[in-house]
């Protein structure tokens, strides 16, 4: 249990499912506590993190300011019912990853926050208010490559000489995962090396897509080559990332994505779409930029990538050293930390 009396900053966290939002909050605060007095709230938070229950929340003593640091709506309405209805003495910053305009709902919002952060330049323009550029970051002792490849591709049973490209995300049309099928089915025939893996759960929803995907490659015979492993533990994704050759991000639309971080930070190079802040995380010795949507240009940077085994092997050094110059996760703490502070001054 957390001494009340200790805490400077909340960071709401009002959602049980694992989600990019979700990631974030548990990746930072653990970091951030070393330096400030921050707790995090909500349903189902790892016991490893410093949490006070929601129903504290409602009888926090008014004898300081308090940052509340909210990343959804439903998580900056809750502050503002703690701030107007009960009266709780609450600073209120909102973090914005979006990169569409927002509802009528989110806009009114926003405007009642007393500061607002964007993840991305591209996040920015979308919101009516001057906002703050704080990009996520990853933690490069966690996401780092793998000090023996071939060791861990045995381990999980991946062939030692192929080709592997990997696609990480949640199987439906947003992620783009029907672009990348295709352009696997473009690219198979020509390169028998390559093997293609998706890993990312499924939700009922989108059962029917992920079932049309499997038949089309089952159809062309390719099975054993274009896998989809489903939801995977955390720690066998880190593996996952570390076996690979090439990461693939040909999302539709997006809000930030870690994962050409997460990948760049393990040493693999990232052929991702203009979504999210993809552009702004790439450069072109560690990835490559491509139109959303369009698999043409998909497949054609992913064919010049597997196609330039020296461009590949030089891709891993650089793309590590670039995450680890430009993205640590320490930056990320330290930016949204100066936030906190000039908040309660």
């Amino acid at each position: 249990m957390q001494d009340i009396s200790r805490i400077e900053v909340i960071a709401p966290n009002l959602k049980r499912r694992l989600s990019g939002v979700t990631s974030t909050v548990l990746r930072l605060i653990p970091i951030q506590a070393r330096q400030i007095g921050i707790v995090a709230t909500g349903p189902g938070l790892p016991e490893d993190v410093p949490q006070i229950p929601l129903s504290r929340l409602f009888f926090l003593p008014r004898d300081r300011w308090r940052v509340w640091h909210a990343r959804r709506n439903n998580e900056m309405i809750l502050g503002l019912i703690l701030r107007h209805v009960f009266r709780r003495r609450l600073k209120l910053l909102f973090t914005s990853a979006a990169q569409r305009h927002h509802t009528g709902l989110t806009k009114w919002l926003i405007g009642r926050q007393d500061r607002v952060i964007a993840t991305s330049a591209k996040a920015a323009r979308y919101l009516d208010r001057p906002a703050e550029v704080v990009m996520h970051g990853i933690d490069t002792q966690v996401f780092h490559p793998a000090p023996d490849r071939a060791a861990l591709r045995a381990e999980l049973d991946l062939p030692a000489e192929a080709t592997i490209i990997g696609c990480f995300g949640r199987i439906r049309a947003q992620k783009g995962v029907d672009l990348l099928v295709g352009t696997a089915l473009d690219l198979l025939p020509e390169n028998p090396d390559l093997l293609f893996l998706f890993s990312g759960r499924t939700t009922r929803k989108h059962e029917a897509f992920r079932a049309e995907l499997e038949a089309r490659i089952a159809a062309a015979g390719l099975t054993d080559r274009i896998r989809f492993l489903g939801e995977v533990p955390w720690s066998r994704l880190v593996q996952l990332q570390q076996a690979l050759d090439l990461c693939a991000a040909p999302a539709r639309w997006e809000g930030f994505g870690l994962t050409p971080l997460e990948a760049m930070a393990c040493g693999t190079p990232v052929v991702a779409a203009d979504v999210g802040a993809y552009a702004e995380l790439l450069t072109p010795a560690t990835g490559t930029i491509t139109p959303p949507g369009d698999q043409a240009a998909l497949t054609g940077a992913i064919r010049a990538w597997v196609s330039d085994p020296p461009r590949l092997a030089a891709a891993r050094p650089a793309a590590r050293a670039h995450v680890e110059a430009r993205f640590p996760i320490a930056r990320e703490a330290a930016a949204l930390i100066a936030v906190y502070r000039r908040l309660l001054a």
